[in-house]
C-alpha cells in the first residue's frame, strides 16, 4: 500500500514509517515539526519507498498520487507542563490536531476509498474509575481542566472517526495506546521514563512525584508499532487497547532505572506536586488485542529499559 502518516517524525510516528517501509509498503510522512524532530526521519533519505511533506495537518490536506491508507499519528502528546513539547503549552494546536486534523485526515481516506486509522490514548478514559481499564469503559475525565485539550481532542477524535464510519462507510479503526517508550522520545519529553534516564545518566536523585505508588504500564515502542500493524491489517472498526498490562509503580520503576544505569543518588520525592489529572492507576485489558490481533508485548521491561538507556546515552554524549 501506499500509505500518508501523519506525525511521521515523531516518537511513534518515525518508528511506525520504519515499520511499514521493512514491510513492504510506500511511506508519505507528514509532520510540521512542533513536536517532530527532523533526526527521526534522516535515516530515510534517498529512500525511493518514502516521501515527505512537511504540512499542518489543521490545513487542508493534499497528496498526490494514489493513498490506500491513512494513519493519522499527528499531535503533541506530553502532558508534562514543563516541556516545550507538552500539550499544556500548545493546546491550541493540540486541539486542532485532534478536531481539525482528524477530520482533513478522515477526508483523504474518503476521497481515496483508503483505510484509516486514529491514534488516540489511554487519556481517553482520565483518572478511571474502572481498573484495568477495558474498551467499552466511557472514561472519568474532567471536560475543562488544564489536560482536557488532549483528552477531549482525542474524545472528539474518536467520535469523528465512528461518524465517518457509520455515515460514510469509510474503513476505520481506532487504537488506544498506553504508556510507551524507546528510542526517538524527546530526553526533555517531561515523561517519567526519559525524566528518570536522564537524571540517572547525571548521576541525580529521581524525581517522584506524589507518593511513587501511582502506577502505569509501559510497552516498549516494537511491540506497540507490531500491534498498530496488525490492527491496521485487520477489519476491526471498534477502538482497541494497545499497552503492556503489567502494572508498575513509579517507586518500582524508579528502582529499575538507578539499577540498570548504576545510579546511586537515589530518589527525591516531591509530595504535592502530581499534576491536576494525573491519573493514579494506569492498566490496559488488552483482551481484545489478544482475541482480535493475536497480539501481545514480547519485551520485558528491563529489556526494552536496556536499550532505551543506550539511545539516551547516545542522545546525551554518554561513552
Amino acid at each position: 500500500m501506499r500509505i500518508l502518516v501523519t506525525g511521521a517524525a515523531g516518537f511513534l510516528g518515525s518508528n511506525l514509517c520504519d515499520r511499514l517501509l521493512a514491510e513492504g509498503h510506500q511511506v508519505v510522512g507528514m509532520d510540521n515539526f512542533i513536536t517532530g524532530k527532523r533526526e527521526n526521519l534522516a535515516h530515510l533519505a534517498g529512500n525511493s519507498d518514502f516521501t515527505f511533506i512537511r504540512h499542518d495537518v489543521s490545513s487542508y490536506i493534499f497528496v498526490p498520487g494514489e493513498v490506500q491508507a491513512v494513519m493519522h499519528f499527528a499531535s503533541p502528546a506530553s502532558p508534562n507542563p514543563k516541556s516545550p513539547y507538552g500539550y499544556t503549552n500548545l493546546p491550541i494546536q493540540t486541539m486542532k490536531a485532534g478536531a481539525l486534523g482528524t477530520h482533513n485526515t478522515l477526508g483523504v481516506a474518503y476521497a481515496r476509498g483508503a483505510r484509516y486509522m486514529l491514534a488516540s490514548t489511554s487519556e481517553i478514559y482520565g483518572d478511571p474509575l474502572e481498573h484495568p481499564q477495558r474498551e467499552d469503559y466511557w472514561g472519568h475525565v474532567n471536560p475543562i481542566g488544564e489536560r482536557s485539550v488532549y483528552d477531549e481532542a482525542k474524545r472528539f477524535a474518536e467520535a469523528l472517526t465512528m461518524a465517518y464510519h457509520r455515515f460514510h462507510n469509510v474503513n476505520t479503526s481506532i487504537v488506544r495506546i498506553f504508556n510507551t517508550y524507546g528510542p526517538r522520545m524527546h530526553i526533555d519529553d517531561g515523561r517519567v521514563v526519559p525524566n528518570f534516564i536522564s537524571q540517572a545518566l547525571n548521576g541525580e536523585p529521581l524525581t517522584i512525584y506524589g507518593d511513587g505508588e501511582q502506577t502505569r504500564s509501559f510497552c516498549y515502542v516494537d511491540d506497540l508499532i507490531d500491534g498498530i500493524y496488525r490492527l491496521l491489517m485487520s477489519d476491526e472498526h471498534m477502538p482497541v487497547n494497545i499497552g503492556n498490562p503489567v502494572e508498575t509503580s513509579i517507586n518500582g520503576f524508579a528502582e529499575v532505572i538507578n539499577r540498570l544505569t548504576g545510579n546511586k543518588a537515589g530518589t527525591v520525592y516531591k509530595a504535592d506536586a502530581r499534576g491536576e489529572g494525573d491519573p493514579q492507576r494506569r492498566q490496559p485489558d488488552i483482551t481484545r488485542a489478544k482475541t482480535i490481533l493475536d497480539w501481545q508485548p514480547q519485551i520485558d521491561l528491563e529489556q526494552g529499559i536496556s536499550s532505551t538507556i543506550e539511545y539516551f546515552k547516545k542522545e546525551l554524549g554518554i561513552a
